[in-house]
């Protein structure tokens, strides 16, 4: 599985499973096994040292106190479709783990945003004391 240009996972690190899915469906649900469950073991795997850093830092559920990443995917009929949907959704986990926000550099306002800022700040206070009540 293709991560990005430089990372990708070799199947053989991904375990899936077919079981049955959950809720209603009638008859269908109960014969046929078209859910999927996906592990993923984070330490075991062939990932570089700071994306399995920054997996095992992230607070979402589907990633166990043993860095094992869990995924049951059941929104389709089918167990391809569900398979493909796992597959899709640890990738886009990793890809997030894999991002790193630009930083932000601090700046300045200008001069004349400021001037501009404080105009319009004493010409609206000018505006609410002209709404006041009149000395005869």
């Amino acid at each position: 599985m293709k991560i990005s240009n430089h990372i990708t996972i070799p199947e053989t690190e991904i375990e899936l499973h077919a079981i049955r899915a959950q809720g209603a469906g009638g008859q269908n649900v109960n014969k046929v096994s078209t859910a999927i469950h996906l592990r993923f073991d984070i330490n075991a795997s062939s990932l570089p040292d700071d994306y399995k850093e920054k997996l095992r830092q992230l607070t979402d559920r589907r990633i166990s106190g043993d860095g094992v990443i869990i995924i049951k995917a059941q929104r389709y009929r089918t167990q391809e479709k569900n398979r493909e949907d796992a597959l899709a959704r640890l990738q886009d986990l990793i890809k997030r783990a894999g991002f790193t926000p630009k930083k932000r550099t601090a700046t300045k306002p200008t001069k004349a945003s400021v001037k501009k800022r404080i105009e319009s700040k004493t010409q609206r206070g000018r505006l609410k004391t002209l709404r006041g009540k009149v000395d005869p």
